[in-house]
């Protein structure tokens, strides 16, 4: 089942700066993004759309998105989470749109201040003008595995919920396991249920590594056949309504592991361990991949 060839999204410049306290200048975003452009990556989520209130560190998402250089070949995305974030997003023409909800009453609550079915609701609403523009359309499940607020997360809850996304006109569920406590046992769960109803080429798996499980779940999630991965460069990240999360995936770590296994993709090892050695250590940030281990490693 493990497939032979994988797509990373590289989520860094949003999910891996928005639990960044400290804010970072937008001309350093800017070159962080232009900077992942020329790694190899081909889809990159370079903000979202959100209020300043919410998330300070994303307050410059237009001019970020307006600035950067953009090349063929490379999907550029957005997250959104309503009406005024999506008008938002689409002045500043993003080659793909993200949704979001979760799993969990408690957290959509937090997150976005309604319950599940409310941010449905608004997704269904928005759905048709980004069909519009012919825009490719993403929606984040988050805590798939386990609420921080309310506890355990049923499979079958997690599949109920992708499969009305998926239907809704999502052509893509990414599945966050947001608390990053998942083990490789539960990700096949999880997975079982959903491709009841979701194919597996619009599933993308998206992994934090709070208990170091995230490699392990990558490596089984491909042996069901899983080929879309959400990372984030350095293994940055985190939720601000997830307290005691890690970051996520590290991409250097996912990229080693696929060469290991001898998968396919574009990406380019050692520029992308240059990149991620020089924004944290730019920003003074903490950087989880195992950089000292595999600098020296090529793609060969």
């Amino acid at each position: 089942m493990i497939p032979k060839q994988v797509t990373i999204h590289e989520v860094g410049p949003r999910d891996g700066l928005q639990n960044i306290a400290p804010l970072i200048a937008t001309q350093d975003k800017v070159d962080f993004i232009n900077r992942l452009s020329q790694t190899g990556l081909t889809h990159i989520e370079v903000t979202s759309f959100v209020s300043p209130e919410w998330i300070p560190q994303l307050a410059d998402a237009k001019a970020v998105m307006d600035t950067i250089t953009k090349h063929p070949g490379i999907t550029y995305s957005a997250l959104v989470p309503n009406q005024v974030g999506l008008d938002n997003a689409l002045g500043s023409n993003p080659d793909k749109i993200a949704f979001f909800t979760a799993a969990s009453d408690a957290f959509t609550q937090k997150n976005l201040n309604c319950t599940i079915a409310d941010s449905v609701h608004i997704i269904r609403k928005l759905i048709p003008a980004v069909k519009e523009q012919a825009k490719p359309i993403r929606a984040y499940i988050s805590c798939i595995h386990t609420c921080p607020y309310t506890g355990s997360i049923s499979p079958q809850v997690v599949a109920q919920l992708a499969k009305t996304l998926y239907e809704a006109g999502c052509q893509e569920i990414a599945l966050g396991d947001t608390t990053g406590t998942a083990t490789p046992h539960d990700v096949e769960a999880i997975i079982t249920e959903v491709t009841e109803y979701v194919p597996l080429s619009s599933i993308t798996m998206h992994f934090h590594d709070t208990y170091g499980m995230a490699v392990a779940n990558l490596y089984h999630a491909l042996t069901l056949g899983i080929s879309q991965f959400d990372t984030a460069i350095g293994g940055l990240g985190g939720c601000p309504y997830a307290r005691g999360a890690t970051g996520n995936m590290a991409t250097e770590d996912a990229v080693y592991l696929l060469n290991g296994l001898g998968i396919e993709h574009p990406i380019n090892l050692p520029a992308l361990i240059e990149t991620s050695r020089w924004f944290t250590q730019l920003h003074g940030l903490k950087n989880q991949a195992k950089l000292s281990a595999i600098g020296n490693q090529t793609d060969d």
